[in-house]
């Protein structure tokens, strides 16, 4: 289930996502999105992820930054949760820290704001979905208004953003400074203070999506797959793939197919 945010709220925030896991999931990969991610625990069930090898009970809200490592996600049937999927250059003006600090990692945010046992307590004595989602929006904007002097350079990291996005080809870097009229030095410090991430990160991640939702969607082969989507070869399109979920495209797709829908919105595939 998905619904939209406030108009208010809608050039920062996604969308707002519940997932009911239907079965134990254990050990699946968890492919890494380009959004960063609030998630509240609203049923009481259970679940962990493994990024580059460390384990990481899931508390009750928890920030997920953005993952460029191989992760893997672990949770017991029916456990549901709230999803609150932020854009990836708008997370700066939600959370006080760098969010460089929250790249792969799934930090409990009790360490981000003492606020978040007051505000997991409220949105559960909350009646329903919608008041839930009220008191999450209540917190945004809340948030928001302490961070209004970011949002000029979050406004810039967006334009540079979808420059890379409608680009499908590697990152020139170069060629990126000369459009904006930014130097170089300067995109690197917006992205890494601003999104958490690299340029070039950001421009991986995007080409990673772009190409599971072809793995996934069609029955184009690896090589056109790869050319597709801006990579140097099928071999690059492999390495660079493995890289980010500790497994090979042909893989993914066998196995993301047999496992249905429900299976792929649960480890971060399609929403």
């Amino acid at each position: 289930m998905q619904i939209l945010p406030s108009a208010v709220l809608a050039p920062y925030v996604k969308n707002y996502t519940v997932v009911t896991i239907g079965k134990d999931i254990t050990d699946a990969v968890f492919y890494p999105s380009g959004y960063i991610d609030l998630i509240i625990n609203i049923s009481g069930g259970s679940a962990a992820t493994i990024i580059n090898g460390k384990r990481k009970d899931t508390p009750s809200v928890e920030l997920l930054g953005h993952i460029t490592l191989p992760t893997r996600l672990t949770v017991l049937k029916n456990t549901t949760v709230l999803i609150v999927r932020i854009y990836p250059h708008a997370s700066t003006l939600f959370f006080d820290d760098p969010v460089s600090e929250f790249t792969n990692y799934a930090t409990d945010m009790y360490d981000v704001t003492a606020e978040s046992t007051t505000l997991y307590d409220r949105i559960m004595m909350a009646g329903d979905l919608s008041g839930q989602i009220k008191i999450v929006e209540d917190f945004l904007l809340q948030q928001m208004r302490k961070n209004e002097n970011r949002l000029k350079k979050v406004s810039m990291v967006l334009a540079l953003s979808k420059r890379i996005s409608f680009d499908h080809q590697p990152l020139n870097l170069n060629r990126l400074s000369e459009d904006s009229g930014l130097s170089e030095r300067y995109i690197q410090k917006l992205y890494m203070n601003n999104m958490g991430i690299s340029p070039a990160a950001f421009t991986s991640v995007i080409r990673f999506n772009r190409s599971l939702h072809l793995v996934l969607n069609t029955r184009s082969s690896l090589t056109s797959i790869a050319y597709d989507c801006g990579y140097y070869d099928q071999a690059h399109f492999i390495r660079e793939f493995k890289r980010f979920t500790g497994i090979v495209p042909s893989e993914s797709r066998s196995f993301l197919i047999e496992n249905g829908k429900d299976f792929q919105e649960a480890v971060n595939v399609g929403f």
